[in-house]
């Protein structure tokens, strides 16, 4: 009985952490990086101590939360940077990047977040940075993307793109690429009038939240 003890422990304080991984993941994703600490430990069925002896920090459970976003983030702007045809990657990262800002509304806000604690977020944003500076470059350069734009324009698309998270969650992954569709419109060299994808009704939804009005 003794000598089983200590293999009891662990897999009750990898139990525990797994819990507030999974509490985290979701408060962050519905809520943003805002949530409390306290709330996530509630969520998970922890005390708030008990948290803190897995993860000392605020910015060590987010770190760990968005891993798999990271990955999924990298992925999707290093196959964008590798095509050769610069104007199919740019519409691959914004309408990656896009569903996954309307999945989760607190990964881009982690991942644009000038912490000097997410050191792991800090070099992947650099990395990730750098690839779409380059391939932005060479959609310049092709005539596909207009001449004007710059990577900031980019980090706004990012900020705005994160509205999507407020949709339904039934819809949120049309109106991803409802948005998608439009901004790539806006940026390509030479506007088309091509058809978009189908429209998404979020209007009453967000009247319900604003608390006016009838639905239009």
């Amino acid at each position: 009985m003794t000598g089983r003890l200590p293999h009891m422990l662990r897999s009750d304080a990898q139990e525990n952490r797994d819990r507030v991984l999974d509490a985290a993941r979701s408060l962050f994703s519905e809520h943003g990086l805002d949530v409390p600490i306290r709330e996530i430990a509630r969520r998970a069925g922890v005390g708030p101590a008990t948290l803190y002896r897995r993860f000392p920090t605020k910015q060590a459970l987010i770190d760990l939360a968005f891993a798999r976003e990271v990955k999924q983030c990298r992925e999707i702007v290093r196959n964008a940077w590798a095509d050769e045809d610069p104007w199919r990657g740019m519409c691959s990262v914004v309408n990656g990047l896009a569903e996954i800002n309307a999945q989760n509304q607190g990964f881009v806000d982690a991942f644009m977040t000038a912490s000097p604690d997410a050191i792991d977020f800090a070099a992947h944003r650099a990395d990730m940075l750098r690839m779409i500076a380059e391939l932005c470059r060479r959609a310049k350069h092709a005539g596909a993307l207009r001449p004007d734009f710059v990577l900031d324009d980019f980090i706004l698309v990012l900020m705005v793109g994160r509205g999507l998270s407020a949709a339904p969650p039934d819809v949120r992954r049309t109106a991803a690429r409802r948005f998608s569709a439009l901004t790539l419109d806006a940026l390509r060299a030479s506007p088309t009038t091509a058809t978009l994808p189908p429209p998404v009704r979020v209007t009453p939804a967000v009247l319900a939240n604003w608390g006016g009005g009838r639905p239009i």
